[in-house]
């Protein structure tokens, strides 16, 4: 599927409203799961009130992906989708509950209902929105091509053709590299991806702008360059659980990002990572 196909399936997603993203906070990935099991288990059918009487919204992420979750000098759990997150869950009336886990890990435990929601920069795809609803978007994002800086062959998505790109296994990056003839190379961060990159091991890699951005910004010599970006923003949203039960709760998280919109937290929250105000589509 190319690019244009790519952009399109897009913007039909969002203008039926399936777009949505997630975010995270920190707390021991052992402790939250084992509380994800058993919420998963003899609660109330609905999510939301499953949730309300723990006292908890357990959000599944990464925490290796700066700066949208990550872990920072003193270990703790911290990024946009950490404190995005963490805004929904007080607005909720709930504690955040976090899970880190690998990013295809992440999705089958909220399909198991281990999880309530997933809040990691996602953005939405055909074959997710089968499996999940999503809210509406916290977040909009440009999807960067980068190659290193000495690379003179690749200016384009439609360069990658035969080339290799090393992106997280069942990610909108992979998916998009692999529609223009990539060979794509599993990883599980974006730290990862670029030492490939710059190692010569890969071609290309693909990845959020605003993450390559704050990668530069934190390490302003790394030797690679961005050469392509497509045209028009993607939608971050937060899945939920396909399904009745968490119709109750996808409303309630679709309220709370409209009223930390309309406050101007998650503005604020985006300016803290990005430096920018990424929470309203240009």
């Amino acid at each position: 599927m190319k690019r244009k196909s790519f952009i399109s399936l897009m913007a039909v997603l969002a203008a039926a409203g399936a777009l949505s993203a997630c975010g995270g906070s920190s707390s021991t990935a052992a402790g939250a799961a084992d509380s994800a099991s058993s919420a998963a288990s003899g609660q109330p059918a609905d999510r939301l009130e499953a949730a309300r009487q723990r006292g908890t919204l357990i959000v599944a992420l990464e925490g290796a992906w700066s700066p949208w979750c990550y872990h920072d000098d003193t270990d703790t759990l911290v990024g946009y989708d950490v404190e995005v997150s963490r805004a929904i869950a007080e607005y909720l009336g709930l504690e955040p509950e976090y899970v880190e886990g690998e990013w295809d890990g992440l999705f089958a435990g909220l399909e198991a209902g281990r999880y309530d929601i997933v809040c990691n920069g996602v953005e939405v795809t055909e074959e997710r929105a089968k499996s999940y609803d999503f809210s509406e978007p916290y977040a909009y994002i440009h999807t960067a091509l980068a190659v290193r800086e000495d690379n003179t062959d690749i200016t384009s998505f439609e360069d990658l053709a035969g080339k290799t790109t090393a992106n997280s296994i069942a990610s909108t990056y992979m998916t998009l590299a692999e529609s223009y003839g990539a060979e794509v190379l599993g990883v599980d961060t974006l730290d990862e991806t670029i030492q490939m990159l710059l190692a010569g091991r890969v071609d290309a890699t693909l990845n959020a702008d605003v993450s390559f951005y704050d990668y530069l910004n934190v390490h302003p010599d790394a030797a690679f360059k961005l050469v392509a970006e497509t045209p028009d923003a993607s939608h971050v949203c937060i899945p939920v659980r396909k399904g009745g039960e968490s119709d109750t709760l996808l409303a309630a998280v679709n309220e709370a990002i409209d009223a930390l919109r309309a406050d101007g937290t998650l503005a604020e929250i985006s300016e803290k990572y990005f430096g920018s105000d990424i929470s309203s589509e240009a």
